[in-house]
């Protein structure tokens, strides 16, 4: 089984990880993360697989349309959810979310690859009935 794998552009901080990143694993899809849009560009340019990009739009080294314009540039297809606040829009991304609640990411995520994640749910319960 294929798993969705996401690029997550994140502001980097001190001594920390992505906590979108960890949120995504919980669904049990891959992810790649990245800490500023240049980096974003580089990875997609070496992991062109991925299925689409979150984006936090307040990744500062460039703006999020741009940043959103460089991607689809390397895979036209690639989805981009932009996490915007209240205070920010991305108007190149498929979908802007206007919230950091990491339920509202998964339940877009979801939605935007039903088939996978019910492979994924079959997959779940397979293990749990052998007992793994």
């Amino acid at each position: 089984m294929i798993r969705p794998c996401y690029l997550v552009v994140d502001r980097e901080y001190s001594g920390s990880i992505s906590t979108r990143k960890l949120v995504i694993e919980t669904a049990k899809f891959n992810v790649i993360t990245a800490y500023s849009a240049a980096e974003a560009v580089e990875t997609l340019a070496c992991f062109p697989g991925c299925a689409g990009a979150v984006i936090d739009a307040a990744v500062d080294d460039i703006h999020c349309d741009e940043l959103v314009q460089k991607l689809k540039a390397i895979k036209p297809t690639l989805t981009v959810i932009a996490i915007t606040g209240h205070d920010r829009v991305c108007e190149a991304a498929d979908h802007q979310l206007v919230s950091f609640e990491p339920a509202k990411l998964l339940e877009l995520l979801k939605q935007l690859d039903e088939a996978a994640c019910k492979r994924i749910e079959a997959r779940e319960q397979q293990l749990h009935s052998e007992g793994r």
